[in-house]
């Protein structure tokens, strides 16, 4: 007898691994036609993926290009959601100016007073790209 492959909706399995905050949000990127499965374009939402897949999105600023792993039962918390699957896509490269922005804004940390500046402070002027 043939082994019964487990699989799973591919929203679903976007939503469970916490790629995407609504399951209605996973399955509308899906339609838009801006994922790839094993390299094959798919606007269906009810297509199905297995473990070993690989996943091929844009979220956000860069495509994000993902292993499936597992395929989950729920929406657990991040750690178990992690679990799910390996990130193939290669680190964002840390750009020069993005690195001397953070070297000022460290400089700047300590004001003349001696206080230390919350480090939130520092974390959301270097990623909003606001004065510090």
């Amino acid at each position: 007898m043939s082994e019964k492959t487990e699989k799973l909706r591919v929203d679903k399995w976007l939503w469970h691994a916490r790629f995407f905050k609504t399951r209605s949000l996973a399955a509308s990127r899906v339609t838009a036609g801006s994922l790839r499965i094993n390299g094959d374009l798919t606007t269906k939402r009810a297509a199905t993926i297995s473990p070993g897949d690989v996943l091929t999105f844009a979220q956000g600023d860069h495509v994000r290009v993902i292993q499936v792993d597992a395929l989950g039962t729920r929406r657990g918390p991040a750690p178990e959601a992690q679990a799910l699957y390996t990130d193939l896509s290669p680190p964002e490269p840390r750009s020069e100016e993005k690195a001397l922005k953070i070297r000022h804004l460290k400089e700047k940390a300590v004001r003349p007073s001696g206080t230390v500046v919350s480090l939130i402070f520092l974390r959301r002027a270097i990623l909003n790209d606001g004065p510090a």
